[in-house]
């Protein structure tokens, strides 16, 4: 999760100050010094912002001469063993191009475990938003323009070498038993398998979130616009599945007391799937037929499976105790 507006989540009172590290300390002193109406660069107040799932995320603010809050920036300290998911310096430049792009907060700075960004005056969604129509019809809007971005690279899939990387990490880390469990020797082929069925030659490619549940995205209440935030899992990827994960996150609630449990009786029906499709493929001015729309729909179906896979694996690295797992992945997979 990113930038965040501190009325959503449940923040400690205390000022984290000491939380952070020197350097990001005095990237921010020097940021405020810039600022005319910051009283002093060194008197910040750091506000723990809760909600965040791989990294600790600080908002950091300064006082002006008439009392109120001046400028505001958000602090990301990346967390331990995220390495293992995504290569930083590549998440760094898509932020970079986003943010040139204006889809994205500005990047202010950089240190050696984290990084300091514009905050951003919105609100998080909730997951009761993702079923709201007209927020889903934003989203849907928002992520076509996503997709449409012209990111540096290759403009190849990397889903299917993610899960390959990530199954090896896998492995690593599962006991003998723990493999048996989770099956991770027979992964492979169902991996090939998937990549097999699905890598067609008219499927589009578009540069994809691939992690964009409600958390990841910000709304201005007042004039209604959207901005996508996190790129750490960004990539080019299939457009139906960004969209598959998309529909799967809708199954999620990730503040409550059981943040793992995924109820798929909230996956958006036929009607929502439809609806959300067909404003996606009728956002850049043309109307798209019947076929198009059911096509694309069909193919999105076929890529929860993907999806399944790609966040089962993940729960397995993240998962400090493998042996918690299997109780957890019980209530994720879908009934």
């Amino acid at each position: 999760m990113g930038a965040t507006n501190e009325d959503f989540y449940a923040k400690s009172p205390i000022n984290k100050v000491d939380y952070l590290p020197r350097e990001a300390k005095e990237i921010l002193k020097s940021l405020a010094s810039k600022w005319k109406n910051v009283l002093d660069p060194n008197a910040m107040e750091v506000i723990n912002l809760k909600g965040a799932m791989t990294n600790e995320v600080f908002k950091v603010k300064w006082q002006t001469p008439t009392g109120e809050t001046s400028q505001r920036v958000l602090v990301r300290m990346y967390g331990e063993g995220t390495e293992i998911f995504f290569n930083r310096d590549d998440e760094i430049r898509a932020f970079e191009c986003i943010s040139k792009s204006g889809y994205g907060p500005r990047l202010l700075g950089r240190f050696a475990n984290g990084r300091i960004e514009e905050f951003i005056n919105a609100r998080t969604l909730l997951a009761s938003d993702l079923r709201d129509p007209s927020i889903s019809a934003l989203i849907a809007i928002k992520m076509k323009e996503f997709h449409d971005l012209n990111m540096p690279g290759p403009k190849k899939v990397h889903l299917w070498d993610v899960l390959r990387k990530w199954l090896v990490e896998a492995r690593k880390l599962a006991s003998p038993e723990e493999v048996k469990m989770f099956h991770l020797d027979a992964m492979d082929n169902e991996i090939s398998l998937l990549e097999e069925r699905l890598s067609t030659t008219h499927q589009k490619i578009g540069f994809c979130h691939n992690d964009l549940q409600y958390g990841n995205i910000m709304i201005d209440e007042e004039t209604k616009s959207l901005t996508l935030i996190d790129y750490e899992y960004a990539s080019y990827n299939p457009i139906a599945y960004d969209i598959a994960n998309h529909f799967c996150e809708m199954a999620a609630n990730y503040h409550t007391e059981t943040p793992h449990i995924l109820n798929y009786k909230n996956y958006p029906d036929l009607e929502e799937r439809r609806r959300f499709v067909n404003t996606y493929l009728s956002s850049s001015g043309a109307q798209p037929n019947g076929s198009e729309v059911e096509d694309l729909l069909q193919e999105i179906e076929k890529y929860t499976l993907a999806n399944h896979i790609f966040w089962g694996v993940w729960g397995i690295i993240s998962v400090p105790s493998l042996s918690q797992l299997w109780l957890i992945i019980l209530f994720v997979l879908p009934k």
